[in-house]
């Protein structure tokens, strides 16, 4: 059995959704985790409240009470892919994530993400990620040093006064549609120095991990552009201006280019394990913001790029 090494921490919720115990929330709000489980865990005390004190199946549920439990699977795969760190003064930590591996623990994951990662490899045990990539891309992420000024780090993706900057690669089928854009050239077909300004509601789907575009007021917003083209595929670069779920992914597959390697979109497939040498092919590639408690230009950049081959 793989224990983590450091807790995970929920509030619960302002609304009771109906419940009497702390249990009861827990076992709605993770279907996927026997209730069993959750028994166990608070029996071998490892399910807890701020300040310590142990939390039992009897402990009634309190709004905005904050919970902390230790996470745990039979087994966890090792990512082989290593992470690399950019930056590192007393307030944040920016490093690369590779593709496959989890910014924080989640589903089989429980030690090998890169928070608990770059804990071991600092020796800060308080380092924690103000933002979250997807397993399967890689990219930039910020991590809070100082769990002082941590709040100041999360408002500027709150309040979008971060500009951040993708790459992706996706097939273009050989044929570009008119539909898509009525100035793509009738010459060469070309996508190169175009871009779309991609606006529309994006909510949850099912299975639940999955989103899907709706009729309704726009909640997602990305700018997209091609910088590179080959007769099947094409290099974009990606703005997102808000954050929802798998917005990059969605709204690429919206302009008939799902990104290479995608698993999800536009057809969900079946679950297998890690194909290594088919990352999805989507990178956080900048990161530019003013410092919140400097107040200094930031500007962090991989020097790494996706590469865009001929068939």
């Amino acid at each position: 059995m793989i224990i983590s090494e450091h807790p995970s921490k929920l509030s619960l919720p302002q609304i009771n959704p109906g419940v009497e115990t702390v249990l009861e929330y827990l076992i709605i709000k993770f279907p996927y985790i026997d209730a069993q489980i959750w028994h166990q865990r608070m029996t071998d005390g490892k399910v807890h409240r701020h300040d310590g004190t142990l939390i039992t199946a009897n402990s009634p549920f309190k709004a905005q009470q904050r919970i902390y439990y230790y996470r745990e699977v039979e087994s966890e795969p090792i990512i082989p892919f290593q992470e690399t760190i950019l930056f590192q003064d007393e307030h944040i930590l920016v490093a690369y994530k590779p593709h496959f591996l989890a910014v924080v623990p989640a589903g089989i994951y429980v030690n090998e993400c890169l928070q608990n990662r770059l804990r071991r490899r600092t020796g800060i045990n308080t380092l924690q990620a103000v933002h979250r990539l997807d397993r399967v891309t890689a990219g930039l992420v910020i991590f809070s040093v100082n769990p002082a000024t941590r709040h100041c780090y999360h408002a500027l993706f709150e309040t979008r006064k971060i500009r951040k900057t993708y790459q992706a690669i996706a097939n273009i089928g050989g044929n570009v549609d008119d539909s898509i854009n009525d100035n793509v050239n009738d010459d060469n077909r070309s996508l190169i120095g175009q871009e779309w300004q991609v606006k529309n509601r994006i909510v949850q789907s099912q299975p639940r991990f999955c989103m899907q575009i709706i009729e309704g007021e726009a909640n997602s917003h990305s700018v997209i552009r091609c910088l590179q083209q080959t007769a099947d595929k094409a290099l974009f670069e990606l703005n997102p201006i808000t954050g929802k779920t798998h917005q990059l992914r969605v709204h690429m597959q919206s302009l008939g280019w799902p990104i290479l390697n995608d698993k999800y979109y536009p057809i969900l497939q079946p679950l297998c394990a890690d194909n290594y040498s088919a990352p999805l092919q989507l990178l956080a590639k900048e990161l530019q913001f003013i410092d919140p408690v400097t107040l200094q230009a930031r500007h962090f950049k991989y020097d790494g790029n996706l590469r865009l081959h001929e068939a």
